[in-house]
């Protein structure tokens, strides 16, 4: 399965979307556009993804401009994997 999948069937199991989550496309405005996607959200949606990528997330990452399509999260999650391939 790709990031882009996995980072979508995420969203929309943690945003509660019933699978509405999955036509995301990059330009999909989150924060701001979303009513689900609030401050619990970002909790959830950040644990979750470093349960799922096996990555941390520090406090100073998480910024606004990180959720604010899903492509900027995207963005953020190769880059986490790829930082971990890395190693």
């Amino acid at each position: 399965m790709t990031i882009e999948k996995e980072v979508l069937l995420l969203l929309d199991a943690t945003l509660g979307l019933r699978g509405r989550g999955l036509a995301f496309v990059p330009e999909t405005r989150l924060l701001g556009a979303l009513p689900e996607f609030d401050s619990m959200t970002i909790i959830n949606l950040v644990t979750g993804l470093e349960e799922r990528f096996g990555v941390l997330i520090a406090d100073d990452e998480i910024e606004g401009r990180l959720f604010a399509t899903v492509g900027s999260l995207l963005d953020f999650v190769r880059h986490k994997v790829s930082l971990l391939q890395a190693r």
